[in-house]
């Protein structure tokens, strides 16, 4: 990695050396980490997330986001072997291999990852395929992660609505991650995918004081390009959109089960990336990057959001609760409930 800083297109982004100690209380140094996975493999994806954090962390970065299941990665096989075939062997296995190397955070898959945020004093969203304990193990949820600098996992939010294709392996989530959190003057929350498009769920993290929104995708800028300005301008936030980048013919490990059948129908890339970061004036202050293949740094100022809001604050002095107000649900949802 070169040392230096971005040019003026803002499309290339290098490292700078820049240290935490240097950063302004009101300023906030992020890194969008637009990589891909080593698909279907925790391990192998693991070692690649653990090598951004460290990466990010020696440059500066006080935040690094990931994008949405990047660990073990996003279903493409689905569209590419009929996955709405009914009970055929292909569609079994690949969702069994899938399943395998989905993340048990009650196992502690995530603990080394916890162990690098706290040693390196840096907070990380990371999205996941969760196959939690909770629901009994065996069924699979879209979950963003947020680990704090201590190191500790605050919150495991599973997408409300997984979308077309992905409900034939995702399983619904509920709204007990609909939760934001301090990290230094901001306040941080985030949504999975087209969850960004869903009024009630971003009114909810608005309410919360949410002012630096963070919105994790597959991939590619057709996703990024209107939803990430239309949300810093509608909440007077900061955000930020991040996606993988992933070419299914190389980013497919060899012992992928059906690895043939799923390159008969693969495009040349199946993620471009995207990533970007809009100001709380709407405007893109790092307009979609689909070159980058790494990390891509960008520094906040806090101060921009007090003045964005001297005229629009949709939680604050621009709304109505008399009139029209929300109320959300923030129970885990579970099938049993013990009385021992």
């Amino acid at each position: 990695m070169m040392s230096g800083g971005f040019d003026s297109s803002f499309r290339i982004f290098i490292a700078t050396s820049t240290s935490k100690m240097a950063i302004p209380s009101n300023h906030l140094k992020v890194a969008l980490a637009q990589i891909a996975p080593v698909w279907g493999n925790q391990k192998a994806t693991l070692v690649k997330i653990e090598d951004s954090i460290v990466q990010a962390a020696s440059n500066g970065a006080e935040l690094v986001i990931f994008g949405e299941g990047l660990l073990p990665g996003y279903p493409y096989w689905l569209s590419l072997t009929d996955g709405a075939a009914w009970d055929t062997k292909i569609v079994k296995e690949l969702h069994a291999h899938y399943a395998r190397n989905a993340v048990d955070i009650e196992r502690g898959d995530l603990e080394a990852l916890c162990t690098l945020s706290r040693k390196h004093n840096i907070a990380v969203y990371l999205g996941i395929i969760e196959r939690p304990q909770d629901r009994g193990g065996s069924s699979l949820y879209c979950s963003l992660v947020y680990i704090d600098q201590k190191g500790s996992i605050q919150s495991v939010h599973r997408k409300l609505q997984p979308t077309y294709d992905e409900r034939l392996t995702w399983a619904p989530g509920d709204g007990h991650g609909l939760r934001v959190h301090a990290l230094k003057q901001f306040t941080v929350g985030g949504l999975n995918c087209w969850e960004n498009w869903m009024p009630l769920p971003r009114a909810a993290m608005y309410a919360q004081g949410e002012n630096l929104h963070v919105a994790v995708w597959p991939g590619s800028d057709h996703n990024t390009k209107d939803i990430t300005r239309f949300i810093a301008r509608e909440s007077r936030s900061y955000v930020i959109s991040v996606s993988s980048r992933m070419a299914i013919a190389t980013d497919f490990p060899k012992d992928t089960p059906h690895l043939a059948e799923i390159l008969k129908r693969a495009p040349e890339r199946s993620s471009n990336g995207g990533s970007c970061i809009a100001g709380p004036d709407g405007e893109f202050i790092l307009s979609p990057d689909t070159e980058t293949e790494g990390l891509i740094y960008h520094t906040l100022d806090f101060n921009r959001v007090y003045e964005e809001r001297q005229n629009f604050d949709p939680s604050g002095h621009y709304s109505r609760p008399d009139v029209t107000k929300l109320t959300v649900n923030r129970e885990r949802q579970s099938t049993v409930r013990f009385k021992d």
